[in-house]
């Protein structure tokens, strides 16, 4: 017992020297950016191309002999030199800017999205595509309404828009989806769920119990329907209901709008699909992966890759490494209680 003691003191006073540490550097951190202007994001550009293309070279290089590899390097020359040979210019390739979305509740990505789409538009025309490839389950209904309106700038240009899906799409994250002129899944990509939920605890009873008051003040019928801690009432139910029918139905509407192809009433009821089921319900339009569609796009394309990167401060880098961490486990825990249902 004494050991156990002597260790949970020791445990202690490590944590405690860790967590000063890194407030000491947070704080020089706050002192040397203080009356600093906030530095601002960078767009970066990759060519997909040219990752295709070392894929290839490197599987080359693996599995050919000498007198192969140089016989095939031998004859790519001689294309390539016909080609520059022609007297006509060849036409210019069409351009396919390649977009990433990874969703979460709050649809923090939407952040850098919104900058890589006004870059993009500076140049893109509508014999260009912008493809993006998404991976959402959903979230708060106002971010993902931002997130949909930035995607609907795309198609406001003229420009082509393809979305595919690997993983899932589901609820605000299908919201995203239904803009693409063309959507893409995955045979078993999630689907669907378009729908509105909300819920919350409510405590009421475990505090009358105990004798605890709460008490909860507005002006304006309704700026507080149902609380966590105070008695709700019928009438709050009713008017919470009523908010999320509305939102329903606003949804729906949006879906309605941007894929007329759908039987509307039949895939809003909030259920999910996978993708081999989604492509009978006309939520999507093609069986296939990012990957695949990506890599025949290139054969006749110049795909181009963006993506924006914030420049975080120490005490952000601090903080989201701390939100990660619990994020992990919270994500691990989540998966172990949902993962039965797809077995």
């Amino acid at each position: 017992m004494e050991f156990f003691v002597e260790y949970a003191g020791f445990l202690a006073k490590t944590v405690t020297l860790v967590i000063a540490i890194l407030v000491v550097m947070a704080s020089f951190a706050a002192l040397r950016s203080k009356g600093r202007r906030k530095s601002a994001g960078q767009l970066q550009v990759s060519k997909l191309n040219d990752f295709y293309k070392g894929l290839r070279e490197r599987l080359e290089q693996t599995l050919l002999d000498k007198d192969q590899l140089k016989a095939l390097r031998k004859a790519e020359g001689k294309a390539e030199k016909a080609g520059k040979k022609q007297k006509d210019k060849p036409a210019a390739k069409p351009r396919v800017f390649v977009l990433d979305f990874d969703g979460d509740i709050k649809a923090s990505a939407t952040e850098s999205l919104r900058h890589e789409i006004t870059a993009l538009l500076t140049l893109a025309t509508p014999k260009d595509e912008v493809v993006l490839r998404l991976e959402s389950g959903g979230g708060m209904v106002h971010s993902y309404g931002l997130a949909s309106s930035q995607l609907a700038r795309i198609r406001q240009a003229g420009v082509p828009l393809t979305v595919c899906i690997d993983k899932v799409a589901a609820s605000g994250g299908y919201m995203m989806a239904c803009i693409g002129e063309k959507i893409i899944s995955a045979p078993f990509a999630i689907l669907g769920s378009i729908g509105v939920v909300a819920q919350l605890p409510n405590v009421n009873r475990l505090l009358k119990k105990h004798d605890i008051d709460f008490e909860v003040l507005t002006a304006g019928e309704y700026k507080r329907t149902l609380t966590v801690f105070g008695e709700n009432t019928e009438k709050g139910r009713e008017k919470f209901q009523e908010d999320l029918d509305i939102t329903h139905e606003l949804f729906k509407n949006f879906v309605a709008n941007y894929r007329p192809q759908l039987a509307i009433d039949e895939v809003a009821t909030g259920e999910v699909w996978l993708g081999v089921a989604a492509l009978s319900k006309r939520l999507v339009d093609e069986l296939k992966t990012s990957d695949e569609y990506l890599a025949e796009r290139a054969k006749t394309a110049e795909l181009y890759h963006l993506h924006y990167a914030e420049r975080k401060s120490l005490q952000e880098r601090i903080g989201m490494a701390a939100s990660g961490s619990v994020d992990r486990v919270l994500l691990s825990w989540w998966s172990r209680l949902t993962q039965q249902r797809f077995w």
